[in-house]
């Protein structure tokens, strides 16, 4: 799954990757029969290969739920710098990223014009997963250990604080470049001793070739940790000007996430006909989607509703550690409006 990265949110290159896909809005040209109306044609870019994450979405086009609601749906690959720029060009309406990537691109006079639409994860299910028995299930444990570190400014302030909340040095950390690809492979071979993972896939990963583990989620220490990882985000202007279809869109998804919550074995089996390169890993689909499955709504009254508090947190937290190059408004970047009402 896609690490924590910071990305340029824009440049030719990116767009001109993107310029083959169906501009916003555009309507398919499927010949109709009988009166019948022709489906609004939407193009969902990923944040990376298809994986648990996204079941929701490939259940609502197996089961219909999308032509149900007149929509055809297309979903795409992303291009190397990420969903949010296709997104914003209007190239697609609708994508997958994650509250950390936003915040850069709504700094500025001219803001990327997108918003998150809804969280398909409720709380953020990331930490620091290690060997079990060395010491590492807490923060503190960190000192005097090889961790894998993408080198980034706000990963390493994340780490700071959980530790020094933790009693821990930072300082002490031996940080080692790494972008490990293969968390059970690098726990084995000692080559690091602790990783940042999103446990629903790498930590059921674990969970399934045998290995013991240790494991702290950085929300359970902080708060301002709980931050909404991934979302789905669409273009502002398809919002705003073809909102009856965003909101028809949204609870297609929402149909779909449901569905997933309620069967979730049936879900993976959804998800990999539509990606079958996962059915090489289909006892760790089918665990992961059953981890999911009780995380993608968790506490909240409904699926993908994000809390104002939690959102402008973590915004803040950004803003108060000068993390970004400039000031993010902490209440930006978000709806709940386009989700089903209750």
């Amino acid at each position: 799954m896609k690490k924590w990265t910071y990305r340029l949110l824009a440049g030719a290159l990116t767009l001109g990757l993107a310029a083959s896909l169906t501009a916003c809005g555009q309507k398919t040209e499927n010949n109709t029969q009988d009166g019948e109306k022709d489906l609004e044609k939407i193009t969902f870019v990923l944040d990376w290969t298809p994986n648990t994450n996204h079941t929701g979405i490939y259940v609502a086009m197996a089961n219909g739920y999308f032509e149900d609601a007149g929509l055809e749906v297309e979903v795409v690959q992303p291009p190397e710098d990420g969903a949010e720029v296709l997104v914003a060009s209007g190239k697609a309406q609708f994508g997958v990223s994650f509250q950390d990537y936003i915040a850069p691109g709504l700094i500025g006079d001219d803001p990327l014009p997108i918003t998150a639409v809804a969280a398909i994860i409720q709380h953020n299910t990331s930490g620091i997963i290690s060997r079990a028995g060395e010491g590492m299930d807490t923060p503190k444990g960190l000192e005097g250990h090889k961790y894998a570190t993408w080198d980034l400014p706000v990963e390493k302030a994340t780490i700071q604080q959980v530790m020094e909340a933790d009693g821990g040095d930072f300082s002490k950390v031996e940080l080692i470049p790494s972008t490990v690809t293969d968390e059970v492979s690098a726990l084995e071979s000692k080559s690091v001793d602790a990783i940042w993972i999103y446990y629903g896939w790498a930590g059921i990963a674990c969970e399934v070739a045998g290995l013991d583990t240790d494991y702290f989620e950085f929300a359970d220490i902080d708060p301002v940790f709980d931050f909404y990882t991934p979302v789905i985000i669409g273009n502002n202007t398809y919002l705003s000007e073809h909102e009856e279809e965003s909101k028809a869109f949204m609870a297609a998804v929402t149909q779909g996430y449901e569905y997933a919550m309620e069967h979730p074995e049936e879900a993976a089996q959804i998800l990999m006909e539509a990606a079958p390169e996962l059915k090489s890993n289909e006892e760790l689909v089918v665990a992961s989607q059953k981890y999911l499955a009780k995380e993608y709504q968790a506490d909240a009254e409904r699926w993908g509703e994000m809390d104002p508090d939690r959102w402008s947190g973590f915004f803040t937290w950004l803003n108060d550690n000068q993390l970004l190059e400039g000031t993010v408004d902490p209440n930006a970047g978000f709806s709940n409006d386009y989700l089903p009402q209750k």
